[in-house]
């Protein structure tokens, strides 16, 4: 199966895990992380449920691939999420060593894989890996705009 047809595939399972942050009233971002093209852990944000600043999808499910592979080093790993990455999950990539970064959307307020700056080639930094954006771009931020805009009108009406 050629490449983009596999991130595509991955990043519909990113997008339900998003879908499931709705149905817990958190920000719908979700990551998966993949090693020898198998799924190994997934997560969605907890920010709000955990009330943990660093509870952001593709950081948690890092860490559960880390246990599942009994290593902090995710060399051969691949992570799909369904936003770019900010600069504390970017910088835990490079920490991590993983091999490459698919999102899906850009973040315009907060993206550190090449919006605002990017970690993953950043020439000081020890650990560069491949970035691949804009796979399920469109639905990711419809998905986004959807809940902010619903969170919104809620506001209002209180």
């Amino acid at each position: 199966m050629p490449a983009s047809n596999l991130h595509t595939e991955f990043m519909h399972q990113a997008m339900a895990l998003a879908h499931k942050a709705i149905q817990v009233d958190e920000v719908p971002v979700g990551a998966i992380v993949v090693h020898n093209g198998k799924v190994i852990a997934e997560a969605h944000n907890l920010r709000e449920t955990d009330q943990d600043p660093t509870a952001h999808a593709e950081l948690l499910a890092m860490q559960m691939a880390a246990k599942v592979l009994g290593s902090w080093r995710l060399e051969e790993c691949t992570v799909y999420v369904t936003l770019e990455p900010c600069a504390m999950c970017a910088g835990a990539m490079v920490l991590s060593r993983i091999a490459t970064c698919v999102y899906a959307a850009p973040d315009p307020r907060g993206g550190f894989l090449g919006t605002l700056g990017d970690l993953s080639q950043h020439p000081v930094l020890n650990h560069h890996f491949e970035v691949v954006d804009g796979v399920l771009a469109d639905e990711s931020s419809e998905l986004l705009k959807g809940f902010f805009r619903d969170k919104r009108k809620k506001r209002r009406k209180v």
